[in-house]
């Protein structure tokens, strides 16, 4: 099975804390840059009520949902709190030459 791994943009595009929005083939992605400076990427949608999480709150580790305040570690996928219970999918992530590439398959 071959790797793949997409330039999703430029890694300072995504600011300390925060999260930024990715498509590609039609598929949304959030990708996410810590206060130490280190990059995750999840689905973009929040596995409650299909919201854009791009469009939520970062805190530390933290993605909370825009529409009903579900959260998501997303260094991990794992739902922190009601209403989200089903864990977001989570993709490997790397920087390279000041660009953000994201493992898709």
């Amino acid at each position: 099975m071959s790797e793949t791994w997409i330039d999703a943009g430029a890694a300072d595009s995504v600011a300390p804390e925060d999260v930024a929005p990715f498509e590609h083939e039609g598929r949304q992605y959030a990708l996410y840059r810590t206060p130490d400076g280190r990059y995750f990427a999840t689905d973009g949608h929040c596995t409650h009520e299909q919201v854009e999480l791009a469009d939520g709150f970062v805190q530390g580790t933290i993605i909370e949902c825009p529409m009903h305040n579900g959260r998501f570690d997303f260094t991990t996928g794992e739902a922190k709190g009601a209403p989200a219970c089903v864990n977001l999918e989570t993709f490997p992530v790397k920087v390279e030459g000041g660009r953000i590439l994201l493992k898709v398959a």
